[in-house]
């Protein structure tokens, strides 16, 4: 018979490894479409490329995080991760080239950029090394994003600045708690698919990234 000691030691030893190989694949699926849409939005900056509009690039983001989810199986939804990061990107172009268009905006990009990767680093390296379980934010996070993503549209389409500015710290916030989340998601075993942690990762700095570029902003420009 089997000792239920020596197998339950093993099943946690497979599990540990398997947990480790989707934090290592995560992140390094997660560098390469960085460094691929951070590729992407340089070249919309150096052709000058038009943005696509609010309601393209939305058609344009749920459909491939749709395609990308129904195909995060295959060898399919790896190259779909690099055409939703890849378009990501080119629609973050002439977002920058309009801040560094501005008198300070080249001092608020790097601002912003900088600030993108000390809270990422951050957050997730004190959620791998305490290994805290951050999965009971998931209700909040999920509520909090469609309520900031609504007033974010209503924002927009009533063209109310305040609004618009207070969606965007809305967002950090609620960026921030979901890169604890997902980072808690994969060493918990919540998540094991590491192509659907990496697209997490990516929209949550994407958006961390984009809101604190317009926060820092709209307060340089009132300096």
């Amino acid at each position: 018979m089997n000792n239920p000691a020596i197998v339950t030691e093993t099943r946690s030893h497979s599990s540990s490894l398997a947990t480790n190989k989707v934090i290592r694949n995560t992140y390094m699926l997660l560098s390469l479409t960085l460094m691929f849409s951070a590729l992407t939005a340089g070249i919309s900056m150096t052709l000058n490329l038009p943005h696509p509009g609010l309601l393209l690039t939305l058609a344009g983001y749920f459909g491939l995080l749709f395609l990308v989810a129904k195909f995060r199986n295959s060898a399919a939804g790896l190259g779909l991760v690099f055409a939703l990061t890849g378009f990501m990107g080119y629609t973050l172009g002439p977002i920058l080239n309009a801040y560094l268009s501005l008198p300070n905006g080249g001092q608020v990009v790097m601002m912003a950029m900088g600030a993108t990767g000390a809270v990422f680093l951050g957050l997730s390296g004190y959620a791998l090394t305490t290994r805290k379980d951050f999965r009971f934010m998931g209700g909040f996070l999920m509520v909090g994003i469609l309520v900031a993503f609504l007033a974010g549209l209503g924002a927009v389409f009533l063209e109310m600045p305040g609004l618009s500015l207070a969606v965007s710290a809305m967002f950090v916030l609620l960026m921030a708690g979901l890169i604890l989340y997902e980072t808690s998601n994969i060493i918990h075993g919540g998540e094991t698919n590491y192509v659907m942690a990496t697209v997490t990762l990516y929209v949550s700095i994407f958006n961390l990234f984009t809101s604190l570029l317009h926060l820092l902003g709209a307060f340089g420009n009132q300096e």
